[in-house]
């Protein structure tokens, strides 16, 4: 069984390989959207194909991780994010959620669908302390339909405690378009 530092610096390192194919912040261009499946769109982004989000670059978290039904985030909570009593601040919890839990959602869509969260819930159950380097963000699908899917997702450390928890649901499209059957 591997201890924290082993685990933080396998984390470290597979950030450092991400970071280092990785191209500058951006939007995903319309025909990429259009001509593959969500699960290929991280793919391409964990190759460095794809740019990362410019609201990952500003929290300093960024994909690790893509699978069917799941993504992972990594993110550093930063004195730029704490609020003004020093601790980690609710909305940093709350977009590394969102972001985990709708790109899970993402990742089980065919090419032409697209999504939009309509609502998520956060459950903040522990401050992050101030020497901990980095946090993960896992989300995993609870269920996709034709119109909607939900999700659930987990901020851990390293140790394996979890510092917040939540559920999203998104509303699921074609892209404009792209009407598919």
């Amino acid at each position: 069984m591997s201890t924290p530092t082993e685990i933080l610096n396998d984390w470290l390192a597979a950030e450092a390989r991400i970071q280092a194919q990785s191209m500058a912040c951006g939007y995903i261009p319309r025909e990429a959207m259009a001509n593959r499946a969500g699960l290929a769109l991280f793919q391409a982004m964990l190759r460095g194909e794809l740019p990362p989000s410019h609201i990952a670059h500003t929290l300093d978290f960024g994909l690790v991780e893509a699978e069917l039904g799941r993504v992972v985030f990594q993110g550093t909570p930063s004195v730029k994010v704490h609020n003004p009593l020093g601790g980690v601040h609710g909305g940093w919890y709350a977009t590394l959620l969102d972001s985990c839990m709708s790109c899970a959602v993402h990742t089980t869509l065919p090419e032409g669908r697209a999504y939009t969260t309509t609502d998520f819930n956060v459950h903040l159950v522990r401050a992050i302390p101030p020497d901990l380097q980095r946090v993960r963000a896992v989300g995993q699908v609870v269920h996709t339909g034709r119109q909607v899917a939900t999700a659930e997702g987990r901020v851990v450390g390293p140790d394996g405690r979890l510092y917040a928890h939540g559920t999203a649901s998104c509303l699921l499209f074609d892209l404009p378009g792209e009407k598919r059957s």
